[in-house]
């Protein structure tokens, strides 16, 4: 026998081998659980992620030096120390932009600019500045403390009120306003239905800044090519979606000019790996001026402080209700901070929910304003869920003050407002087409399922007690498969004329049937942990008869060789629905195809010939059933001549399609926003600590309808995903800024993310009402519990401690507040007159502060010689390489301070005021570095003590940058440790004793800590 025939031997044995021979029903693999295909690689050791994917010879390594300050002006950038140190092979600044490149296009009509490094101005604390390329990543980034950057510092805008003032600083000359967009939107007949409303409750809700974290941060290997080639890139970017586009425009180059790859995994996205879109662009630009391949890997204090953000929002809504609770009219005025730049897709986190502002509601006119409004702070962008949390953070708590303003049952207000069980599909006023669902019934067995009756005996019993318990409610419908037309509603309909219609929500497949009947699927999608692999195996194995082990999905992907179109991509929940539906098709176009080819062979007709077990049979003679691998690859691809008449060779299918109901905006702004729209009903128990603030969640239920259940494991851990992080949402997660805007979360100590510990099992309960919109009737889940999670659980805290306004995140310290408690005043006399005494910072940001007392063997006087003289104080400063005198106690310094693993080099200046010798004076200084800024001033005071001297100090510093953003809990113990070497050091100089050299403060900290031991 031939290779052909010994190959479709063996196949036919172990078909054999594997069939009863009695006849028994198909298994079905859509609806149930498996073990995820995609595991064994990653458990193994044998993932390919971005940073496991060989690099060529020669490939550099880049690292980006970004901006120290909120706002500042660029006035000169000197890189030619940095192009000049061994192994650095080129430096991309602001000048080589403009011949290459363009600014990035912009989501909404306006003169404002954003290219891939800041040009004149930076906007944000971690704005890129400059790239270096060299032989390794760590002398990449020595040669960054080498580019010199002289800033002229501005007054930053800090808050969403800030910015939507007329006197506020404008971010951008050309815009002339930080309200960059500013939309009214009318439905129904709002104004009348206010007007003849018994009640009107109104609410204003802020939803803070947070993002995901993943475990693998971005990831960019670029090359340009000769010629007029263009860019190769592989990226963990979840793109390519209309992103793709974006990014060849910046770079000023065809779309087929840009080869975009994504590898096989990608640890996480939860949507913020759209953000990596900038870094493809500029590492395409990097590989260009140092005309070799370039990889650059981002790190954690990188992608806290400078990839993205969920937006800001700060809503008042306000519903008119009849007596009974029935909401009428509801009114929305939203303000959207989306940072420093409005940057592609934004502002989609607006416009993504806007066709279902009335949530789970049957509520028949609709008021809205959308303003967006820029900030001093990170470019915002796609964070799971994106839109939902904050509509619904407003809309559920509104929900709760109806309740309470009427003196109703909250669940009476869910039951009479709720969209009718027989009313699907039901259009919403503002145009989302609601597929399928029935509320009423999912709120039902939430209550019986979940134990509402135990939970409420639980609060009656704690409260009696005198704990704080409350109960909270969230019903939220998720949208999924989203309508890339939707983005276009920010722009009035006129303008929508002129640009020509968008709309549609295509995803793409293709089924692929080899040699030897292997069966291979590839999908225009980039999955990031959810089992995308898995599930189309399930699919394909359903309509082939096959099983899921035999079937290879692949899910890397290249915008050159695999089919796609603007809304490929892993986002909006749109794989079961959209990706795994048409696998579906795909696979049902080559079955449907081989019962064609294979119908005169069977002597039957082609809706006769079964797929199952493997094998290819008539329906009524499983006897003379084929193996699937021979049959279905013998005409198409070894004798083409026995196709039947009009059927081409080869068995590959290639499916392309687009949900229906999916328009663009219609002339009253009315648009569907997405394909699918799920259900989710929250109930949660939580009692709060009276001493610590500390919220414990006792039960959390969550009710689902997303359609047909794909693979019920995958599903209920794509919602306890979403759970963990609106618990993170709800209790931990947010961005904190200074009131210069600098950044202060920069490390997972300082932004807080929950663990097994904080959350709990949630009770999870599935209804299935199939979608008639998608091929497999199923819809999204990932993303509902990061919409329904922190209203659910803020809710909850609000009944607890029967308070009105709940802000996110409820972190113990909020809490304490809400609760009416203060910090106890400090221990000690001079810190309580300290902390009497001092101003506050300016604008509400919060300095670090050092008080303390040092003996110090030596007199005042000879403690005092030693400051007044240069060389003698040079010897004594930490971390000081120089010192200059400019003027009488003026002195320039270069001097590296170090917090944790961050180390910057500052050119500083130190001086001398208020000197009253040999009894106090004033020490301040000021400095700049690549990595930020810092500036203080103390008081130090001098007692005669025996022989020696009694030291002490009151001293405040403010630091930004790159600094600051790791310090927000090591700073203070920093610059307490930094101070107390100063002064010890001083004594030691003022008594003639050697002065210690100095380490950096936490390797000391770490030596005494040894010492104790």
């Amino acid at each position: 026998m031939n290779q052909r025939e010994t190959a479709f031997a063996d196949m036919d044995a172990r078909v054999a081998g594997n069939q009863p021979r009695e006849a028994t029903a198909p298994q079905r693999h859509i609806g149930r659980s498996m073990e995820r295909l995609e595991d064994p690689a990653i458990l193994t050791g044998r993932g390919r992620y971005g940073d496991d994917i060989a690099v060529k010879p020669g490939t550099l390594h880049a690292a980006i030096l970004r901006s120290p300050h909120a706002y500042a002006d660029i006035l000169s950038i000197d890189a030619q120390a940095a192009s000049k140190l061994a192994g650095v092979r080129a430096v991309l600044t602001r000048d080589d932009l403009r011949p290459w490149s363009r600014p990035f296009v912009v989501g909404v009509k306006s003169p404002m600019e954003q290219w891939a490094l800041a040009m004149d101005r930076v906007r944000y604390v971690g704005e890129p500045v400059a790239v270096v390329m060299a032989e390794s990543r760590a002398l990449a980034e020595d040669a960054l403390d080498l580019i010199k950057v002289d800033y002229a510092v501005l007054d930053p805008v800090t808050s969403i009120e800030q910015a939507a003032k007329d006197d506020a600083p404008v971010l951008h000359e050309r815009v002339g306003s930080n309200v960059i967009s500013d939309r009214h939107f009318r439905y129904g007949e709002p104004e009348a239905a206010f007007e003849r409303a018994p009640h009107r409750v109104k609410l204003v809700a802020h939803y803070p800044r947070n993002t995901c974290a993943p475990i693998e941060c971005g990831v960019v290997i670029a090359e340009y090519l000769s010629g007029d080639e263009g860019y190769d890139v592989t990226s963990n970017f979840m793109g390519p979606f209309s992103l793709h586009a974006v990014m060849a425009m910046a770079l000023n180059v065809p779309a087929n000019r840009l080869r975009h790859k994504a590898p096989r995994d990608s640890g996480g996205s939860f949507g913020v790996k759209q953000a990596v879109f900038p870094y493809v662009v500029l590492m395409c630009l990097a590989s260009r001026k140092a005309g070799a391949p370039v990889k650059w890997v981002e790190d954690r204090l990188e992608h806290l402080s400078a990839a993205t953000s969920a937006t800001a929002r700060l809503s008042t809504v306000e519903a008119a209700v009849e007596a009974d609770g029935r909401i009428v009219a509801l009114s929305y005025d939203q303000l959207e901070d989306v940072g420093g730049y409005v940057r592609a897709p934004e502002p989609a986190t607006f416009y993504r929910m806007h066709g279902c502002l009335t949530g789970a509601y049957a509520i028949p006119n609709l008021l809205v304003r959308n303003r967006v409004v820029l900030t001093n702070k990170t470019p915002t962008g796609l964070v799971r869920g994106f839109g939902g949390p904050q509509v619904y953070f407003a809309l559920e708590r509104l929900i709760q003050r109806i309740a309470i303003e009427l003196k109703l049952d909250v669940l009476d207000v869910y039951r009479r407002n709720f969209v009718p069980a027989d009313a699907f599909p039901y259009r919403a006023a503002a145009g989302a087409l609601l597929d399928s669902g029935n509320y009423q019934e999912a709120l039902r067995r939430s209550l019986d399922e979940g134990g509402y009756r135990e939970l409420v005996a639980r609060r009656d019993a704690a409260r009696n007690e005198g704990r704080l318990y409350g109960i909270g409610f969230a019903a939220i419908v998720e949208p999924s498969v989203s309508n890339m037309g939707y983005i276009t509603t920010v722009m009035p309909a006129d303008a929508r004329r002129k640009a020509g219609p968008k709309n549609g929500a295509i995803a793409s497949a293709t089924v692929s049937v080899d040699l030897l009947g292997g069966v291979v699927v590839t999908i225009a999608s980039t999955p990031a942990g959810q089992g995308h692999m898995t599930v189309c195996a399930q699919v394909v194995a359903d309509v082939l008869g096959l099983d899921p082990k035999d079937i290879v999905v692949n899910v890397e992907f290249d915008t050159h060789k695999d089919a796609w179109s603007v809304a490929a991509g892993n986002y909006s929940s749109r794989f079961a629905g959209a990706v795994a539906g048409t696998v579906h098709l795909a696979a049902t176009r080559v079955r449907d195809k081989l019962a064609r080819v294979l119908a005169k062979q069977l002597d039957c007709a082609p809706g006769d010939v079964r797929f199952e077990g493997a094998r290819i049979f008539p329906h009524d003679a499983e006897d003379r059933a084929l193996p699937f691998a021979r049959a279905a690859s013998n005409a198409p691809h070894w004798a083409p001549a026995l196709l039947p008449e009009g059927e081409e060779p080869g068995l590959r299918e290639t499916v392309f399609w687009s949900p229906p109901h999916m328009d663009a905006p219609d002339e009253q702004d009315r648009i569907n926003t997405s394909a699918a729209y799920g259900f989710a009903f929250d109930m949660c128990g939580v009692e709060v600590d009276r001493v610590t603030g500390r919220v414990r969640v006792d039960r959390y239920v969550t009710v689902h309808d997303a359609g047909t259940i794909l693979n019920p494991a995958l599903a209920d851990g794509q919602i306890r995903g979403a759970f963990a992080q609106g618990v993170g949402a709800a209790l931990m997660e947010e961005f904190r800024y200074g009131a210069d805007g600098s950044f202060q979360s920069g490390t997972l100590a300082d932004y807080l993310m929950p663990t097994t510990c904080e959350v709990p099992d949630p009770l999870i309960v599935h209804l299935e009402t199939p979608s008639p919109f998608t091929p497999l009737g199923a819809k999204g889940l990932g993303e509902g519990n990061n919409m329904s999670t922190p209203p659910c659980i803020a809710n909850a805290v609000a009944d607890a401690l029967g308070v009105e306004d709940i802000r996110l995140p409820l972190t113990p310290p909020r809490v304490m507040a809400m609760i009416g408690m203060d910090d106890p005043e400090p221990s000690r006399p001079e810190y309580r007159e300290a902390a009497a005494t001092k101003p506050a910072t300016p604008g509400g940001g919060r300095a670090l502060t050092a008080q303390g007392a040092v003996d110090l063997p030596a007199t005042p006087e000879a403690v005092f010689a030693v400051l007044l003289d240069p060389k003698a104080l040079a010897n004594v400063i930490p971390g000081c390489h120089a010192l200059e005198e400019t003027a009488p106690n003026q002195y320039r310094a270069d001097v590296t301070v170090g917090v944790g693993m961050i180390k910057a080099r500052f050119e500083a200046r130190i001086g001398l005021s208020e000197i009253d010798a040999p009894r106090r004076l004033r020490l301040a200084g000021a400095g700049n570095s690549p990595l930020g800024s810092a500036r203080g001033s103390g008081l130090v005071e001098l007692t005669p003590q025996g022989s020696g001297t009694r030291l002490t100090y009151d001293y405040e510093a403010q630091v930004s940058g790159k600094v600051a953003a790791v310090g927000g809990r090591m700073l203070e113990g920093a610059a307490k440790v930094v101070l107390k070497q100063l002064f010890e050091s001083l004594g030691r100089q003022a008594a003639g004793k050697p002065v210690q050299a100095h380490g950096s403060w936490i390797a000391r900290l770490f030596a005494r800590f040894r010492g104790h031991a």
